[in-house]
């Protein structure tokens, strides 16, 4: 699903990143580390021209019934395993990077941010303003949102003039 959008600018989501969580007592171990996350992620409306349309690309995946066909493959393992991001996350994330090639094909100009939250777009709001209501935490559907944008022009300094 693509939709246009008005992203949600909220910089305080960026400070869900370092909170603990199941098995991770110092949050995402990706916070401070990797690149395109934060602290040292850029801010979304100053490296996106958010007077531009703004696109947010969604892939749903269908927890509920991963969730009840791991239940009937492995009856033994817990609430906990049946839901774990190992065994979906990877396949739902390569559907949405489908689907965002499909949009590069015919948007020209735009380019992608794969995880919007990390630069300061609350997506949960972002999307209910268009009447999409996610899930926390997902128990039938699962969305994955990729937004979409064209990237601010720069300004190109000589010396101390701007051209």
């Amino acid at each position: 699903m693509i939709i246009k959008v008005i992203p949600a600018i909220d910089y305080s989501v960026r400070r869900l990143c370092p909170k603990p969580y199941y098995n991770h007592p110092r949050g995402c171990p990706n916070f401070g580390r990797k690149k395109g996350c934060p602290p040292g992620a850029p801010l979304f409306d100053q490296v996106y021209d958010i007077s531009q349309p703004v696109y947010a690309i969604i892939n749903e995946f269908d927890i509920g019934s991963h969730i009840e066909r791991m239940r009937e493959k492995h009856p033994e393992w817990s609430e906990h395993q049946l839901k774990c991001v190992l065994y979906w996350q990877g396949g739902a994330r390569k559907q949405l990077k489908g689907r965002c090639i499909e949009f590069l094909r015919s948007h020209p100009g735009y380019q992608i941010e794969m995880c919007p939250e990390a630069m300061g777009v609350n997506i949960t709001e972002t999307l209910r303003s268009v009447g999409i209501e996610l899930e926390w935490p997902p128990v039938h559907i699962a969305r994955q949102v990729a937004l979409a944008g064209i990237r601010k022009k720069r300004k190109f300094f000589l010396n101390n003039s701007c051209i």
